[in-house]
């Protein structure tokens, strides 16, 4: 389980009350032994969900999510393990320790100074700009003509850096912020002679970039004069921040992303604020030119579902064009929305308002036809040349998609646009890009099919209480089972008891990080039980079957090896195999 030490975890599982916990999200309704409501993880009408207070696991029958309470944690807010495991710890009072490697507390000493710092400085900015002190009135007034509300800048905790040398330097040592921490943290830079240090940004309007834990792990900073050449400037790569991996607004916008299972993507901090302001929630900035792939993983989290919306300019288009070869790669599902020659998210909102926004967005095109046309700008379609040159530039990002059918379909559109033969198309594909059109065919791995009923039930019963599950083991052996997704559970079941650990469902799906085990784990204890019967028939019973199962398993591989070993004329090995099928029968 990574660094948390195992009795940790155990001790968050057993102090974290499923039921307690879910309802903090969702009005729970008691329905016989289980906890009942719609489920929060797709749109129904009938409530599907289930939560099993003595079991500790939830389910739903309609999509099929489920897990413990670590599970749930995880997929509502978007969090890793660890993440979900403190935020249960501290609810119930427990302490996570660190990890016992010396280097690996410093640097989360480090880390935490410096959000600290950070958070410092947001403030420092932030009263600055709202106070209006010392230079901030002319930032108000460029905030106010750019249509910006007072209570989007609340919400952004968006501040002003002062003309002056050592402002925040000053500030953060009254608050006992050493120099060193203040360098780490990017909020100061190193005069050149090594003579100390100087604020970093001066007469900027500040814009703090937050994590999706809304913590501040940077700034950007745009210029109030006219004589400064970079207009924006952003914070170095620290401890907290790495460039590229973040999407500014996302700790704001997450449950709207999640909700309408799309993200806008913008480009600057003023194309996001202002339609956010208007009221458009499922919006994110990249904070630089083209998408990264950390980014795009961070989004996927929360939607597949991505409308790219940067400016239309040379620049805008280049970055576009970039980010959506690297969207495909990822996986997501994309759009392309155009505002129109000169007009931004922001100026386009201020100009006409937020249901045409949305209207444009509504109106996004696919990204075959936003990149067609883009090239068909560039290059000359009439000539054999210029076909082939957009041939070459569609083909790179269609070679990309991973879905067959949508590839094969894009050829085919490619081919009657430019009015050239398919065949010629897919030639090229595979020759450059090594990119087959037509879908191989897998091959299947063997498996048992269906889940084995008898099979299933014996699961359940090593997971009842009161069951010894010792007394199963010296029974049945894992070999026994045939279904491949028991067979797993069944041998992890064996090993921690062998290990003296308590056994239950919700500890167990700890163990398996496939979302298809953890489903059927959650499934087959949430689902309603049996006529209560003797356990120990119920024992014996299944055990007999799953081993008579077996024998005939046994019995038919070993008939036709039999089989094949006459047909070959092999005599030394059908002698061999007749031995052992004769041993089997008298077993």
């Amino acid at each position: 389980m990574g660094l948390i030490p195992e009795d940790v975890i155990a001790q968050v599982l057993d102090r974290s009350d499923i039921t307690e916990v879910v309802s903090e999200y969702l009005p729970l309704k008691k329905a016989g032994r289980n906890f009942k409501a719609c489920c929060p993880f797709h749109h129904e009408k009938t409530p599907s969900f289930v939560v099993n207070r003595d079991k500790q696991i939830f389910h739903c029958f309609g999509c099929g999510a489920g897990g413990n309470v670590v599970s749930f944690v995880m997929q509502h807010e978007h969090m890793d393990f660890p993440t979900a495991l403190k935020v249960l710890a501290q609810k119930a009072g427990i302490e996570v320790p660190d990890a016992s490697d010396e280097r690996t507390q410093k640097t989360k000493s480090l880390k935490e100074a410096l959000f600290q710092a950070n958070d410092l400085a947001v403030n420092f900015f932030h009263d600055a700009l709202v106070s209006g002190e010392k230079g901030a009135k002319a930032a108000q007034d460029y905030l106010k003509q750019r249509r910006v509300k007072l209570e989007t800048v609340k919400a952004l905790k968006l501040g002003f850096a002062q003309d002056q040398w050592e402002g925040l330097i000053t500030h953060l040592r009254n608050k006992k912020v050493s120099l060193s921490l203040m360098e780490k943290s990017g909020l100061v830079v190193a005069k050149e002679k090594g003579e100390g240090f100087y604020d970093r940004f001066r007469d900027r309007i500040i814009f703090p970039i937050f994590d999706v834990r809304n913590r501040c792990i940077g700034f950007g900073a745009r210029t109030m004069s006219k004589d400064v050449s970079a207009k924006y400037i952003n914070s170095p790569e620290t401890l907290v921040y790495t460039k590229g991996h973040h999407l500014y607004g996302l700790h704001l916008v997450k449950n709207a992303i999640v909700q309408k299972d799309v993200a806008v993507i913008v480009e600057g901090y003023m194309d996001f604020l202002m339609p956010y302001q208007e009221g458009f929630e499922p919006i994110v900035a990249s904070l630089g030119t083209a998408l990264t792939t950390e980014q795009i993983r961070l989004l996927r989290r929360y939607t597949k579902n991505v409308v790219m919306l940067f400016d239309s300019d040379a620049a805008g288009e280049s970055a576009m064009m970039r980010s959506l070869d690297t969207l495909i790669e990822e996986d997501m599902n994309v759009k392309v929305a155009v505002l129109g020659d000169g007009q931004d998210p922001d100026s386009f909102v201020s100009k006409h308002g937020v249901v045409d926004f949305q209207k444009r967005i509504d109106e996004a095109q696919t990204l075959f036809d936003y990149k067609l046309r883009i090239l068909t700008k560039k290059y000359d379609r009439t000539s054999i040349e210029g076909r082939a040159r957009i041939s070459a530039e569609m083909l790179e990002t269609i070679a990309k998609v991973r879905n067959h059918i949508l590839k094969e379909g894009y050829v085919r559109k490619l081919a009657q646009e430019l009015s050239v033969s398919e065949q010629a198309l897919v030639l090229e594909m595979e020759k450059t890009f090594k990119a087959p059109v037509a879908a191989e065919v897998p091959i299947k791995k063997k498996t048992s099919g269906p889940v084995r009923i008898v099979e299933r039930n014996l699961l359940r019963l090593l997971l009842e209480e009161g069951v010894t599950i010792s007394s199963i083991q010296e029974e049945v052996k894992i070999s026994d089972f045939q279904d491949d997704q028991v067979r797993p559970i069944v041998e992890q079941i064996f090993d921690l008891s062998n290990e003296k650990e308590i056994v239950n469902a919700s500890k167990l799906i700890q163990y398996f990080h496939d979302q298809e085990t953890v489903s059927f784990l959650s499934e087959l204890m949430a689902s309603p039980q049996p006529v209560a019967e003797d356990k120990d028939v119920l024992r014996k019973d299944y055990i007999h079957r799953i081993k008579s199962d077996r024998q005939k398993l046994e019995r038919r591989t070993l008939r036709d090896a039999i089989e094949a070993a006459e047909a070959k004329g092999d005599e030394t090995k059908l002698n061999e195999l007749k031995e052992k099928f004769n041993q089997l029968i008298k077993s």
